[in-house]
């Protein structure tokens, strides 16, 4: 039975009966979703990969718990997220900063190369630019740095990153501004 045509929900059901093709696509289909969301939580490749692991080990034993009250992308982001965040626990890496102490920096950064905004082309190159906001959002608490992540670099909607963060939609805008 070919798999490839199948919505995510009917691909579930048939891995609740025991279809191991079924699941096989679900990895084939989120693989790379998760991949990238955990790369940008741990910035490691190894431990991207343990997360990537994880993640659908603990989909495979939990399918049975899925209930569709929500979207199967929103629980696997949410398993995506705690399992990285454990991840990131276990290494005791997070880098934790006020989004004041962010802001203030990029402010610092702008005035040293010349006192106005105007300037900020001239911060250099746009990857100097790039690497610059990188380093702010990595030093955002992971709360914030997440939302921030799910809501303006993957494009997910509010009522999106909502479910997944399992705040309101007002929570999570009150986080983004």
């Amino acid at each position: 039975m070919t798999t490839q045509k199948k919505s995510d929900q009917e691909l579930i059901d048939l891995m609740k009966g025991g279809d191991e093709l079924a699941f096989a696509e679900l990895v084939e289909r989120y693989s790379q979703k998760v991949h990238n969301l955990a790369m940008r939580l741990t910035r490691s490749e190894e431990d991207t990969e343990e997360v990537l692991q994880d993640v659908f080990v603990t989909i495979y034993r939990k399918i049975a718990s899925f209930e569709a009250k929500s979207a199967f992308s929103s629980w696997l982001y949410r398993i995506t997220v705690n399992t990285a965040f454990m991840k990131l626990r276990r290494n005791r890496r997070q880098n934790l900063i006020s989004f004041d102490e962010c802001e203030t920096h990029l402010e610092d950064k702008i005035h040293s190369n010349g006192n106005s905004t105007s300037q900020l082309t001239s911060i250099g190159s746009q990857d100097e630019l790039r690497q610059t906001l990188q380093r702010a959002v990595n030093k955002l608490p992971y709360e914030y740095k997440l939302i921030f992540i799910l809501r303006d670099v993957d494009g997910l909607s509010n009522q999106a990153v909502s479910e997944i963060m399992q705040l309101s939609v007002a929570a999570i805008k009150s986080r983004l501004h």
